[in-house]
């Protein structure tokens, strides 16, 4: 454990210095763990785990897209790629990453293979926090953990492929074994987390929720729309409001955030810029507070996810969730993006 002081507040979390990759391979060595579900989180996690040296397979319906996948991604059926039901009766580890509500329509089954002493791995918080809603209640002799890297799935390949890694939270629910907090670092560590800090599965879905709905998507989207439109509205051109709105951002200045800090952001731009964001960032911080404050609302309370298990359960779900998004997909804004993305320079 290493001791750091994250902006005056101390903290201790877990590095590859503390818990090097040896010492997870040897801590997981007797173990054979399953990643059931090959959607988000399902090929990263799996493929980093076994060019880390991890005993792993793979659990997917056959017959589907995601089954095709695994198979072009190397896994083999019948020697490393199985059925769910398969899958699990071979675990030892079942890290279980299906989609939310697949979780929940496939709960019965994944229960039935925890006998005493195995261990149930997650990287969202969500069908534990709200059990009362989705049902998924473990059984008290198996371990119950959390790994939850802080990006895409893609990310976390992509970044391990460069020999980089996405930081991720952890959190043990239930430790049958007094094994818990070895397994899930050493899981950690084998799914190419940068460090590991420690959370419980109640803040993470909290947070997670709240970061999907704010910055990370919701209010991000909102945003962007919100000034392409004012701009288009005064006589900008597509051309012109997106790079305004949207590539400078994501090209130039996030990337450079992203390295430095916002702080030394706004210390290295104009003075034109710089006093106009300073004016102005309070301003957004005030106006969105209390959306922000409702959002969190809504998520501790379970509304958000009442809604999200009711919307999901819908026969038609999937035809109005395809609309939805090609209403997004084919507006204005993302079809100047498509085609800006197309004449950013090659090499």
């Amino acid at each position: 454990m290493a001791t750091i002081n994250f902006g005056g507040i101390e903290e201790t979390v877990i590095t590859r210095e503390e818990f090097p990759l040896s010492k997870a391979l040897e801590t997981l060595k007797n173990e054979t763990i399953a990643v059931i579900g090959y959607g988000v989180q399902g090929p990263g996690q799996s493929l980093n785990l076994k060019d880390n040296g991890f005993n792993v397979i793979v659990g997917q319906r056959k017959g589907g897209k995601s089954w095709d996948k695994a198979v072009s991604d190397g896994w083999i059926p019948g020697e490393t790629l199985f059925e769910i039901d398969e899958a699990c009766s071979k675990a030892t580890i079942i890290q279980y990453l299906l989609s939310d509500a697949g979780q929940i329509a496939s709960w019965p089954l994944i229960k039935s293979h925890l006998t005493p002493g195995k261990t149930l791995y997650f990287s969202h918080g969500f069908g534990i926090t709200y059990h009362e809603q989705t049902g998924i209640v473990p059984p008290a002799d198996v371990d119950v953990i959390l790994v939850a890297p802080k990006g895409s799935g893609t990310s976390l390949r992509r970044l391990f492929l460069k020999g980089e890694g996405l930081n991720s939270s952890y959190a043990i629910y239930q430790d049958a074994t007094g094994k818990a907090k070895d397994k899930v670092v050493s899981l950690g560590i084998g799914v190419g987390s940068g460090y590991l800090f420690e959370t419980d599965f109640r803040k993470e879905v909290y947070s997670d929720l709240t970061g999907e709905r704010g910055i990370l998507m919701g209010a991000l989207a909102g945003l962007f729309e919100a000034q392409y439109n004012v701009l288009r509205k005064n006589g900008h051109s597509p051309s012109e409001a997106f790079n305004e709105t949207v590539e400078e951002l994501t090209q130039s200045l996030m990337p450079l955030v992203a390295e430095n800090g916002m702080d030394w952001m706004f210390a290295n731009t104009s003075v034109t810029a710089q006093r106009g964001a300073l004016d102005w960032k309070g301003k957004f911080r005030d106006a969105t507070a209390p959306v922000f404050e409702q959002l969190y609302d809504e998520v501790s309370s379970g509304r958000e996810a009442a809604r999200v298990i009711a919307e999901g359960s819908k026969e038609d779900y999937r035809a109005t969730l395809n609309s939805e998004l090609k209403e997004i997909r084919d507006s204005e804004l993302w079809q100047t993006g498509s085609e800006v993305r197309k004449l950013r320079p090659k090499g």
